[in-house]
């Protein structure tokens, strides 16, 4: 995998990733975004990412900038720390993807790079870097605290009290402020198989054995959830008291819907419920990524700046475009994807029963996602460009699915395909690994997951 800059930043091998290449990306992001009042640096626990971030630190010292470390800590943390300092920042971090590749994400004191941000950044990777500057000073933070204090002031320390809750550590940067987080709301928690070797979690597809490792922990531990996050901290994981884990744009609509938003913004990849449930005054989606989803969400705040816009993905990373209040207290705005509000809120939600009971009352809209991993990329998008442009291979690709009536096409990001049984399949080439995702929608969790099969088996037959 070479290293690939565009919508999550910067990704690749890591032998790959040379101090020499990772002061360019650097560089070129710090000659064209703001940087306010410097720059913070924070990583995640892959072994490689300790050295990645020196490098990070010596290309911005070298331009003159300040710049405060702030250690291993969740990318969420990170953004709302440098973003309350008038500062950009630098997360490194692969997020999901195996521990043999890693990444940059990057933030100007607004949030995320913007798509206008990331095209002046590839631009500026073909010019020369300019000549050494003064060096920068460099400080130390630690911007934990902060953000666990963020949600305890939000909903309070009794908020899940009597709920015993269990903390899927892994090797998740932010596993320690997770824990702080839901004991500061009341809750008791018991923490569960945490590794120092790095485990490459995907939310969006959890494996077999890893949900059969959940339902049995639950059973034995007898926990009402378990929570736990992707290796960056940005994506959130939960199940129910049965260890079943609820998907994420399941996440995100109750959690939209207890902080009374108005106007929700999320990818094409999500399920259909938030519309269905009527809750929302407007829905609007996007292509996927966190990019997309925040350029939709600044559209709609500035067709009405008083707004109560929030966004979310299908991994279950959810964004607050607006200064919220929770039951407890105020929740300021934080446009960058974050785990613990997704996860803090459904069981809030939930009350003092089932979290089960709380996810059936929504609709009945179910998705299950996977990809199939180390396909070059050249060769998904071929395989759907086929099947979305000839009309032979896409008969023959429905027809695996029961010969089925199309009633939709959406081209927005891969290819969407609504039957007329209502399910609805989506295919797509991954935009950061070489990887072929495949999304399903439902009636039925169960129906979800007999899509999925069939059409990752499908793709298998085609890829070859």
């Amino acid at each position: 995998m070479a290293p690939k800059f565009g919508t999550s930043g910067l990704r690749g091998l890591v032998v790959e990733l040379t101090p020499a290449l990772i002061a360019h990306h650097v560089t070129a992001f710090l000659r064209t975004c703001p940087a306010g009042s410097g720059l913070f640096v924070g990583r995640d626990l892959r072994g490689s990412s300790p050295r990645i971030a020196d490098d990070v630190i010596a290309a911005a010292r070298a331009l003159g900038i300040d710049v405060t470390d702030c250690g291993a800590v969740p990318t969420p943390a990170l953004a709302l720390a440098a973003m309350a300092a008038g500062a950009a920042a630098v997360m490194v971090t692969g997020s999901h993807i195996p521990a043999d590749r890693n990444g940059l994400k990057f933030y100007t004191p607004e949030g995320e790079i913007t798509k206008a941000q990331e095209v002046a950044i590839l631009a500026a990777l073909e010019e020369a870097p300019p000549a050494p500057a003064r060096s920068g000073a460099l400080a130390h933070a630690k911007p934990g605290p902060r953000f666990v204090a963020r949600y305890a002031l939000a909903f309070g320390p009794d908020a899940l009290t009597g709920r015993r809750i269990g903390i899927w550590s892994h090797s998740a940067v932010g596993r320690d402020l997770l824990i702080d987080t839901l004991a500061a709301l009341g809750a008791e928690t018991v923490e569960i198989a945490r590794s120092e070797t790095f485990i490459p979690v995907d939310t969006e597809a959890v494996p077999k054995d890893a949900r059969a490792f959940l339902r049995e922990t639950a059973a034995t531990q007898r926990l009402d959830a378990i929570v736990s996050t992707d290796g960056d901290g940005d994506r959130p994981l939960v199940t129910d008291e049965a260890g079943e884990v609820i998907p994420g744009d399941i996440l995100g609509q109750i959690t939209a819907g207890l902080l009374g938003a108005g106007v929700t913004v999320t990818p094409v990849s999500s399920n259909t419920g938030i519309e269905a449930s009527g809750a929302m005054a407007r829905v609007i989606r996007t292509k996927i990524g966190s990019p997309y989803v925040i350029a939709g969400m600044e559209a709609a705040l500035a067709g009405d700046p008083a707004a109560r816009v929030v966004g979310y993905e299908a991994n279950g990373g959810f964004l607050l475009g607006f200064d919220a209040t929770g039951p407890a207290g105020p929740l300021p705005a934080l446009m960058t994807r974050d785990s613990h509000l997704p996860i803090i809120a459904p069981l809030v939600a939930a009350g003092q029963g089932p979290i089960s009971a709380r996810v059936a009352a929504e609709p009945a809209r179910f998705t299950a996602a996977d990809r199939l991993q180390e396909v070059p990329t050249e060769a998904s998008a071929a395989l759907v460009a086929a099947l979305s442009e000839e009309p032979a291979a896409q008969a023959g690709f429905l027809a695996d699915f029961g010969d089925e009536t199309l009633t939709g096409i959406d081209r927005t990001d891969g290819l969407r395909l609504t039957l007329a049984s209502g399910r609805i399949i989506h295919l797509r080439p991954s935009g950061n690994a070489p990887e072929l995702r495949f999304y399903a929608e439902a009636e039925t969790a169960a129906a979800a997951a007999a899509l999925l099969a069939q059409g990752l088996a499908s793709l298998r037959a085609r890829i070859g």
